[in-house]
């Protein structure tokens, strides 16, 4: 099974690299690896909730996310975008944007990397509030099964109330852009993060309102029917895929801006963030689903979303004070490594209660002797 999954992403990372050295040698070969390895090893939350919605999905729509779903995410979040954030926010055309990464000015006019990061506070704020949205409708809904019982469940009974996590997302919008953005981005914070609230809400309504009227008898014949019993096909496998668009996006945003900590060339970050990290955070995915993981280990479902609201605080917090991004990386790996040694624990504490014997009630000898003389 993980041949069988990972031997394309192995492929295309020797591919990566192939065309790394042909562009800039070994150090660009060295650059694209640490890149890749990068986004790999900061991506697994990623994984977990990407596959949380793809095991809902009919192979085909699940065959269309490996491979629509790898170019929008390698030539569109990792190439196009940051150069149309440089572009707009210089009032550059795209290509003009190209040459400026390509060819840093050196007369002291300002960079890619100075525009990119000067737009990083629209861009982490927007990120930041989807994520933080999709953090709080998950731990505010009651579920029959919960990891951080004493935390979750008062949230769980907060969430009755329709709009608590909407109230808390704004509440936290505006202490961001009060408080944490610099005072000349404080109306731009402010605009980005609603527009992030409503990409959230937009995405996820449809999402909801095709995935309550998806019946599972239009499966195609032959799918894989998940625990639920509905296969999404349709419409509602349509904005299953575009709601994991999205969030590969909100996932990517720290990545691209933090890789110009290790090098500025779009190439690069194109091969190393997109063809690499992208092709093993989707084999990654896949490899959930296919394994049924996230049935065996029923924590790391919890443990990615509290991830990703450490990831939505510390986008949100970066809008004014840089953070490495492995800062954000190892806090997301150290929760879903607790989260993995918690549904190890729970499951041999289940084990236990199944091997342990029946214990019958025996009568001493003399009062057997009494009933059955």
């Amino acid at each position: 099974m993980f041949v069988r999954v990972f031997s394309f992403s192995f492929v295309v990372a020797a591919f990566a690299l192939l065309v790394a050295y042909v562009y800039g040698g070994p150090q660009a070969v060295v650059l694209t690896a640490v890149l890749g390895i990068l986004e790999v090893s900061l991506s697994f939350d990623n994984a977990v909730v990407n596959a949380t919605v793809l095991q809902r999905m009919s192979d085909r729509w699940q065959r269309l996310f490996l491979t629509v779903g790898v170019l929008i995410a390698v030539l569109g979040m990792r190439l196009l975008f940051p150069l149309l954030v440089v572009a707009v926010g210089a009032h550059l055309d795209p290509i003009r944007a190209l040459d400026l990464a390509l060819d840093p000015p050196t007369d002291g006019s300002p960079t890619y990397v100075s525009l990119l990061t000067d737009a990083n506070p629209k861009i982490a704020t927007f990120g930041g509030m989807f994520l933080l949205l999709l953090f709080l409708n998950f731990v505010c809904a009651e579920r029959e099964t919960t990891w951080l019982s004493w935390l979750e469940r008062p949230l769980a009974r907060l969430g009755r109330f329709q709009m608590f996590p909407v109230v808390v997302a704004l509440i936290v919008l505006v202490i961001t852009a009060g408080l944490v953005a610099p005072d000349n981005k404080a109306d731009v914070v402010m605009v980005a993060g609603v527009l992030g609230m409503v990409t959230y809400f937009l995405v996820d309504g449809l999402a909801d309102h095709f995935d309550s009227t998806a019946d599972s008898d239009e499966a195609p014949a032959g799918a894989r029917k998940p625990a639920s019993g509905t296969v999404l096909v349709g419409r509602a496998a349509f904005f299953g895929f575009l709601y994991l668009e999205m969030l590969d996006a909100s996932f990517s945003f720290d990545g691209v801006v933090g890789s110009f900590a290790v090098t500025a060339d779009p190439i690069l970050i194109a091969l190393g963030l997109g063809l690499i990290g992208a092709m093993f955070v989707r084999s990654m995915t896949i490899y959930l689903v296919r394994t049924g993981t996230l049935d065996e280990y029923v924590y790391l479902e919890h443990g990615a979303h509290w991830a990703i609201g450490a990831l939505a605080l510390v986008l949100l917090y970066s809008t004014g004070n840089h953070v490495d991004e492995l800062v954000s990386g190892l806090i997301g790996v150290a929760i879903i490594a607790a989260a993995f040694a918690g549904s190890i624990a729970y499951n041999r504490r289940q084990q236990r209660t199944l091997d342990a014997p029946t214990t019958a009630v025996e009568l001493p000898t003399a009062e057997v002797e009494s009933v059955h003389p």
